[in-house]
């Protein structure tokens, strides 16, 4: 058996063809006057009866693309927001629970069960007391998580 002789169990059944004559009435479930009951008829994505597109209500920064998720960075707007991601927030004191010397970066955070899922970037906040001197990789520092860290005795690279 190859690819090029794979069959479905089920054979594939058409659509209902309506508005061809038979027992479904007059307007055949599509109503009576307006775009929609025409045939042939379908309403384009976005498209709202004449008006502006909903992407070109927003106000646009230089090199912003025409659509939302587009390559070009929208300006804020106080009903339209795009999502930013955040990076993970961990605070000095989750780090006590590692042993002197260990090297510690993002995976392993994620492997020990601190972060819930394995983000892009990883912030270390500086709550709490650091007690181990520990090696940090690939983590993005603020000044009070530098300072405790550069206290205990540990290196940031």
């Amino acid at each position: 058996m190859n690819l090029s002789n794979l069959q479905s169990k089920t054979p594939r059944k058409s659509g209902k063809r309506i508005g061809r004559g038979g027992k479904r009435g007059t307007f055949s479930g599509h109503g009576t006057k307006g775009q929609k009951s025409r045939a042939g008829a379908s309403v384009r994505p976005g498209f709202r009866g004449g008006d502006n597109r909903i992407w070109q209500l927003f106000p646009k920064q230089r090199g912003a693309s025409k659509k939302p998720g587009g390559s070009g960075v929208y300006a804020k707007h106080r009903f339209y927001r795009l999502k930013q991601d955040k990076p993970a927030a961990v605070n000095v004191e989750e780090f006590n629970k590692f042993n002197d010397g260990d090297t510690v970066n993002p995976k392993l955070l994620f492997d020990r069960g601190i972060l819930g899922k394995q983000n892009k970037e990883v912030k270390i906040l500086g709550d709490g007391e650091l007690s181990k001197k520990l090696v940090f990789e690939g983590f993005s520092l603020s000044k009070s998580a530098r300072g405790k860290i550069v206290k205990a005795g540990g290196t940031i690279k």
